[in-house]
C-alpha cells in the first residue's frame, strides 16, 4: 500500500511538469527560435542551454514574453541555467544567435521546463495521520530536489566533456596542418637549394666556356 502511495504521488509530480531537452546545431549567421507554452499564469519556467562545441564556446540568447517584452538576454554566453515565473498565458520564445559567426557552426544543448508551482497532494492512506502524510511528502519532494540536482551535474560534466573533447579535436587538426606545413616548407626549401646549386653551377659553366672560347680566338690570332 505505501509502494502504489509513493508511485501516485511520483506519477502526479510528473504531471504538473512539462520539459523538452534538445541537441541543435546552429550554423554561421544563423538565428533559430523555440517556444514554450504556459496554460496558467505564474508558472514557473525552467531555461537551461549549454554550447558543447563550436568556436569559443559561446552563443547569444533572448527570452522573449508573450507581449514580445524582452525577459532576458545575454552576449557571448557559454552556458546559463535559469528559472523564471511566467505571470502572462501564452507563447515565450526562446532565441539563439549565432550571427557573430562568420564559419563556425555550434552545438547547443538546451532543455525548457514548464511546470505547476502548486504542490500535488500526495493519496491518503486510511487511518494514517497527517504529520504521516506530511512526512512523505517531504521526503519526496526532497528526492526530487536531489534529482535534479544530479541531472544538472550530469549536465555540466557532459559540457566538460564535450568542451575537453572538441578542444583535444581542434588542436589535434592544427598539429596535423602544421605537420602539414612543415613538410611542404621543407620540400620547398630543399627544390630551392638544388635551383640555386643548378644556377651556379650553369653560371660557372658558361664563364668558363666562354673564357676558353676567348683564350683559343686569341692563340689562332
Amino acid at each position: 500500500m505505501k509502494l502504489s502511495t509513493i508511485t501516485c504521488a511520483l506519477l502526479g509530480l510528473a504531471s504538473e511538469v512539462a520539459a523538452t531537452a534538445l541537441t541543435y546545431k546552429l550554423v554561421a549567421n544563423e538565428k533559430a527560435c523555440f517556444f514554450a507554452t504556459t496554460k496558467k499564469p505564474n508558472e514557473k519556467i525552467a531555461f537551461y542551454f549549454a554550447v558543447q562545441s563550436g568556436g569559443s564556446f559561446d552563443i547569444d540568447y533572448e527570452v522573449t514574453g508573450p507581449d514580445g517584452n524582452i525577459i532576458m538576454d545575454g552576449q557571448k554566453e557559454r552556458q546559463g541555467d535559469f528559472v523564471f515565473t511566467g505571470k502572462q498565458i501564452g507563447d515565450y520564445k526562446f532565441c539563439f544567435n549565432n550571427e557573430m559567426s562568420t564559419f563556425a557552426e555550434k552545438f547547443v544543448d538546451f532543455e525548457l521546463a514548464v511546470e505547476d508551482e502548486a504542490r500535488v497532494s500526495i493519496p491518503s492512506k486510511q487511518g494514517s495521520s497527517p504529520e504521516q502524510t506530511s512526512a512523505l511528502e517531504e521526503s519526496l519532494f526532497k528526492i526530487s530536489m536531489q534529482l535534479s540536482t544530479v541531472t544538472r551535474n550530469q549536465k555540466y560534466f557532459r559540457t566538460r566533456e564535450n568542451r575537453n573533447f572538441s578542444t583535444v579535436r581542434s588542436t589535434e587538426k592544427r598539429i596535423v596542418n602544421f605537420s602539414l606545413i612543415q613538410i611542404l616548407l621543407v620540400i620547398a626549401m630543399g627544390a630551392l637549394q638544388v635551383f640555386i646549386v643548378r644556377f651556379f653551377f650553369q653560371a660557372g659553366l658558361r664563364m668558363l666556356t666562354y673564357l676558353t672560347t676567348q683564350g683559343a680566338r686569341k692563340g689562332y690570332v
